[in-house]
């Protein structure tokens, strides 16, 4: 059986890079998944009424099961996100509902169309191109977020909950392909015996071989 490949985190500056690169309209697209760590398919279905700027919080419905409904759940608005909408809400077309949409071309009829976002994955390839850095995908954005909350010793359960996760086993593994708490408990593990190291000459006999002397496995 083919084990599970270990998820590539972009570190922040490539995820600001390719921010950069991008043309206006998805560079707020980005910051929205970036900000508010959602899913693709939940911002693509983001409409200015799950958008409350009092309260800064927005309202992203995600579905936990196939052919199941719609579940929603709050995210705070950062400075940032808060930014990003209130100036896209000043400059929105007034009858379109969604946050984010595009004119299309229907492939079957050829007819032009107007509606949300359905999927934006070449995107990332050619903005990680233009950017010069290794690429990712827009879901790395939610595993880049999660990383560094995690780091900052947020709680599981906070990060459960604005991830979306159903179960807390999912928010589990998905930190654990992060890696980053992991490295810091063993610096903290290797830092206590350094100090007893230094205190104890008898350590130095593991590490340090005579000269001429030949050690055998």
């Amino acid at each position: 059986m083919e084990g599970k490949k270990i998820k590539y985190i972009p570190s922040k500056e490539d995820v600001l890079k390719v921010i950069v690169a991008a043309v206006p309209d998805t560079q707020d697209y980005l910051w929205t998944i970036k900000e508010s760590m959602g899913r693709m398919s939940e911002i693509n279905r983001l409409i200015w009424d799950d958008v409350n700027f009092d309260e800064r919080y927005v309202v992203l419905f995600t579905r936990k099961k196939k052919g199941g409904h719609l579940t929603p759940r709050k995210i705070p608005m950062t400075r940032r996100l808060y930014s990003v909408l209130f100036y896209r809400y000043s400059q929105r077309n007034t009858t379109k509902p969604w946050v984010f949409w595009h004119t299309y071309t229907s492939s079957k009829s050829g007819e032009k169309h107007e509606g949300p976002y359905q999927d934006r994955k070449k995107v990332m390839r050619g903005l990680c191109h233009k950017a010069g850095v290794k690429y990712f995908r827009f879901h790395a954005l939610r595993h880049a977020g999660a990383s560094i909350m995690e780091r900052r010793n947020v709680p599981i359960g906070s990060i459960q909950r604005i991830l979306g996760h159903e179960k807390r086993t999912t928010t589990e593994i998905y930190l654990h392909s992060i890696g980053e708490a992991e490295r810091e408990a063993m610096e903290i593990f290797e830092a206590e015996f350094e100090g007893e190291e230094k205190k104890n000459p008898l350590t130095d006999s593991l590490t340090e071989k005579p000269k001429g002397s030949q050690h055998h496995l």
